[in-house]
């Protein structure tokens, strides 16, 4: 499939200052002295919208191997909750900054270049993932970058976000952006597309084929929505797990083969001590948990792949109902951290369990080229106003959020824009 043409912004005529007002743009290239950014300080740790206030800040310099983004719109992930309560950890304690911007998706224009930087140039249309690195070890050159002692995820481990006017990222961050899609929706998609590609395509010999069963648990969430969707592209069979069941049809109409509520089950949380009374209702729910998944794969067929991130709730059952030599691949604990299993099911049937963090460049490049090619949809649910970032947090955090991807306006004034051109209108008109 034809990808989208780039084209060169037009020339447009702006006032130099140091300082501009949200959706004011500068003229191409200017970098202003300062900008706004929706900052989080140490002594202001606590839900999102009292840890996230906004600042003005100085505009961040960069280093020769760097890239200054304008940012048009940004994602909204959970590193950004956890980065303003300061749990598990909290950021200062890693970068030593005095203050901290979260944000690890965005879409944007490159603004300044490095003078080492080859790749991209002033007015290039991008997306941002999220890994960084020093590139200097073995690992990044040769190995994985994802295991290299310098590996850190922007916006959570650097102070340097996306939620503010300018962003400061590595050059190898960059990718293009799919023109298709308004700012908005090029914004929402990367941590969590790039994170569902390498659970289920980075950890050999489990890799995702055709026809395999995978077990998906928030099956409307950002995550979730886009595994279903890989799985789906790849001729492999997703089952979602949802919590509510208006959440049915969203998942069924991503390509999911079937859809189970857990509320129907009373087997979550941490596992009963093994053998007690309490571990036998357990095993007893767990059992029916599984039937519903033989109702959807045949029965007999347990999944070849349980894609894993609530954590504390859901492991015990995802150890159990993965397949005799399959996998258990979990990247986050939204609901907690304490995972507790069976461990005779695991060496018994030769389970795996494997950990995924994000994905380095090859992985989330491949990634967004799917989206490129329109192969799959951003999934975005809602999006909401610069004013209103606090505000999309604390709605993540307290679950009220809707099926799919959330995103925020940054530069561009008004949702529904695919171009600068159409951006700098509106910001004109505002």
């Amino acid at each position: 499939m034809a990808l989208d043409t780039p084209s060169p912004i037009a020339p447009y005529d702006a006032p130099q200052k140091d300082l501009y007002e949200i959706g004011e743009m500068p003229p191409l290239g200017h970098v202003p002295k300062q900008m706004y950014a929706w900052a989080i300080r140490r002594e202001r740790h606590g839900e999102p919208d009292k840890a996230m206030q906004v600042e003005v800040v100085d505009t961040w310099e960069i280093d020769s191997n760097e890239v200054l983004v304008l940012v048009m719109a940004a994602g909204v992930n959970y590193n950004g909750i956890w980065a303003g309560l300061g749990t598990p950890v909290s950021p200062f304690d890693g970068h030593k900054q005095p203050y901290h911007i979260a944000g690890s998706d965005a879409s944007g224009i490159v603004w300044k270049v490095g003078d080492k930087v080859r790749n991209w140039k002033v007015g290039d249309e991008v997306v941002i993932h999220c890994n960084q690195d020093d590139g200097n070890d073995e690992e990044c050159n040769g190995g994985d970058p994802m295991y290299s002692p310098s590996q850190r995820i922007w916006g959570y481990e650097t102070p340097d976000g996306s939620f503010a006017q300018f962003t400061r990222v590595q050059a190898q961050q960059l990718m293009p952006r799919p023109r298709h899609l308004t700012w908005e929706e090029s914004a929402c998609y990367t941590l969590t597309l790039a994170t569902a590609y390498r659970m289920l395509f980075g950890h050999e010999p489990h890799e995702l084929k055709p026809g395999m069963n995978v077990l998906v648990w928030g099956a409307s969430g950002g995550l979730g929505s886009f595994a279903i969707q890989l799985i789906n592209a790849a001729g492999a069979n997703a089952i979602g797990v949802i919590s509510e069941e208006d959440k049915r049809e969203f998942v069924m109409n991503l390509g999911a083969k079937g859809v189970i509520n857990r509320k129907d089950f009373n087997c979550w949380g941490a596992l009963p001590k093994v053998n007690s009374e309490e571990y036998k209702q357990w095993f007893n729910e767990v059992r029916k948990f599984g039937k519903a998944i033989w109702d959807i794969t045949g029965k007999g067929n347990n999944v070849d792949i349980v894609f894993e991130h609530p954590g504390e709730a859901t492991f015990p059952v995802s150890t159990f109902v993965c397949k005799k030599g399959g996998m258990v691949v979990i990247c986050a604990g939204t609901t907690g951290f304490n995972c507790t299993f069976d461990v005779r099911y695991m060496w018994m049937h030769q389970k795996r369990l494997q950990g995924s963090h994000f994905a380095h460049l090859k992985q989330a490049s491949a990634a967004n080229r799917l989206m490129l090619e329109r192969r799959i949809d951003p999934a975005m649910s809602e999006v909401f106003p610069w004013a209103d970032i606090p505000q999309a947090h604390l709605k993540m955090l307290r679950n009220q959020h809707k099926p799919g991807n959330m995103a925020v306006l940054v530069q561009a004034p008004e949702a529904g824009l695919r171009t600068f051109e159409d951006a700098l209108e509106a910001g004109r008109r505002g």
